[in-house]
Order: C-alpha cells, then sequence, then structure tokens
C-alpha cells in the first residue's frame, strides 16, 4: 500500500481506499470507476473480462478481442444489431447466395475431399453445415419441404423418392385416403 493511505485507481489514478475498492487482476479500482471500457456498464467478478490493462464486460470484450466468424456468436437471447463499430470492428459483407446448378458439383465435391452432394442444390456439403435427412446429406438451407419451404429437423422430416417433406405436406399428399383419415377426430371424410 503506498504511502496516503490507500492504492491508486486503475482508472482514475487516484487514491482507492478500503471501503469503496474492487480488485481485478492485481489491479485495484473505485466501484464508481470499475466500468467496462466501452459501453460503460457497471462491472463485478462476473461480468468482467480483462486484457492487458482494460477492463470489459464480456460482451464487448468477445467484440474485441474473441474470435470471428461464423458460429462465433452469443446466440440466440443475445443478437442485437450492434456491429461493433464503436470498439473498431469493421464488418465484412457476407457474400451474396446465388444458387446455380452445377453438372460438376460431384467433381468439385471429390477434389475438395467431400463425396457429399446435396441433393436439392447439387453443390458439395461439407461437415459444418451438413444435416442428414431421406438418406441424404442436406446444407442446412436446403433442408426445407419441398411443398410449403418449411424448415425441417432430423426428428421431422419425411421422405418419398428422393424427395424431403414437413409430416403434415406428406401427410396430405402421401397418407392414407378413404374413411376416417385426413379430417381430425370424429371427422369422417369419403375420398373417391
Amino acid at each position: 500500500m503506498p504511502l496516503g493511505g490507500g492504492n491508486k485507481c486503475g482508472c482514475c489514478q487516484k487514491t482507492v481506499y478500503f471501503a469503496e475498492e474492487v480488485q481485478c487482476e492485481g489491479k485495484y479500482f473505485h466501484k464508481s470507476c470499475f466500468l467496462c471500457m466501452a459501453c460503460k456498464k457497471n462491472l463485478d467478478s462476473t461480468t468482467v473480462a480483462c486484457h492487458v490493462d482494460e477492463i470489459y464486460c464480456k460482451s464487448c470484450y468477445g467484440k474485441k478481442y474473441g474470435p470471428k466468424g461464423y458460429g462465433f456468436g452469443g446466440g440466440a437471447g443475445t443478437l442485437s444489431m450492434d456491429t461493433g463499430a464503436h470498439l473498431g470492428i469493421r464488418p465484412e459483407e457476407p457474400a451474396a447466395h446465388r444458387p446455380t446448378n452445377n453438372p460438376n458439383a460431384s467433381k468439385l465435391a471429390t477434389k475438395f475431399g467431400s463425396s457429399d452432394v446435396c441433393p436439392r442444390c447439387a453443390k458439395a456439403v461439407y461437415s459444418a453445415e451438413k444435416v442428414l435427412g431421406g438418406g441424404n446429406s442436406w446444407h442446412k438451407s436446403c433442408f426445407r419441404c419441398s411443398k410449403c419451404g418449411k424448415g425441417l429437423e432430423s426428428t421431422t422430416v419425411a421422405d418419398k423418392d428422393g424427395e424431403i417433406y414437413c409430416k403434415a405436406c406428406y401427410a396430405k399428399n402421401f397418407g392414407p385416403k378413404g374413411f376416417g383419415f385426413g379430417q381430425g377426430a370424429g371427422a369422417l371424410a369419403h375420398a373417391q
């Protein structure tokens, strides 16, 4: 402890007395100075992330120093329109998706180490984007009902003749026909 009664605050460099001190990574802060350097939110021992002499909330730390690219987000509970521009982060412009029917897709897939080809778009399917269903490998974006376009899960898919459907469209188009089918409980329909 330096002469004068307390340690120096890591933020304002003024004396920090015991009653108002917060410690982090061997440094001392006033409770009122223990703020995220980017967004100025109050911090505590569970929300602080340190980088050299700087303190951040976990969200700003992740935006500034965390991994970049597809798949490195905070999840659906933390989605926002904040691009991180105030932290000096320049967002990359995503390439536009242009579906094409490529007759050489299987040659490309073999060349780059994947033997799976998506039946919907005929492009190579790599493991990071692979969904299995109907006996084939699909891109996540192509794994949709061929009738209504609804996104599917491996547990909600039904297949027929190499095409995939949601359970409702499959039942409507390929399900049983006749008395007692297709109208719900208590209703009878006569299919000709």
